[in-house]
């Protein structure tokens, strides 16, 4: 555990001059969450500063990171690598005012998968592989198995990851400029040609040539011979 107390902002080998409170913010998110979980890193940042705004922590982030026994060993001295970048990004969000809404006003955490011999550990919500709890009288038994998140509580941390993921930029060399669309054009589909029609039906014509009445009123006017009948309707 870190040994040394450093007031104020802290201030370590990798620098020559006091840190702000965005780098300490880092470099906590940093060491003390999963380095590829932007939720766990925004419930680290929640704590810091909820301690911050209590009057039993320095009223500094640098402040709070830096108190001895309280964070990762070297949490102010050591070099990040893979991840700082993450763990940059999420701390301009919390110092933003960006908070983990399950952490709520918790001021303590611990690796998650550990049992301790209190009862006083309330506990809230596992992230990045932390837990997260407030105190509060008799709020569980020394038998109790290690608290991991109900199941729609999970649902609802992942979905936050997800979510945390994309607030993530990309350097605007690496930004990818959005392609213009095609302007859209209905496809035209062709219709075959029209069939010609006569100009007028043919006329239907008996046997001896003579023309069919084209309705009933006309052949009412027509002399009709019963040969001519038979002969019409298939006879003879």
């Amino acid at each position: 555990m870190l040994v040394a107390s450093l007031s104020g902002c802290a201030s370590g080998s990798l620098f020559s001059r006091p840190m702000t409170a965005h780098e300490c913010m880092t470099r906590v998110m940093y060491f003390e969450s999963n380095r590829s979980s932007p939720v766990g890193m925004l419930a680290v940042g929640t704590v810091v500063m909820n301690r911050v705004e209590s009057q039993h922590f320095p009223d500094t982030v640098c402040g709070v990171v830096a108190q001895p026994n309280q964070f990762a060993p070297g949490v102010t001295t050591r070099r990040m690598g893979r991840g700082s970048q993450l763990a940059s990004e999420m701390a301009t969000k919390v110092l933003n005012g960006g908070r983990h809404r399950y952490v709520g006003k918790a001021l303590y955490f611990h690796t998650a998968g550990m049992t301790f011999p209190y009862t006083n550990m309330h506990y809230l919500v596992e992230a990045g592989g932390n837990v997260f709890y407030d105190k509060r009288k008799n709020a569980r038994s020394r038998s109790d198995p290690p608290f991991v998140n109900p199941q729609g509580l999970e649902a609802a941390n992942r979905a936050a990851n997800v979510m945390l993921t994309g607030y993530q930029t990309a350097p605007a060399s690496q930004r990818i400029a959005p392609q213009p669309q095609p302007e859209y054009q209905p496809r035209r589909i062709e219709q075959p040609a029209a069939v010609p029609l006569p100009e007028a039906p043919p006329e239907a014509t008996y046997a001896d040539n003579r023309p069919v009445p084209r309705s009933a009123g006309s052949a009412m006017l027509q002399p009709v011979d019963i040969d001519d009948l038979i002969r019409a309707n298939g006879g003879y």
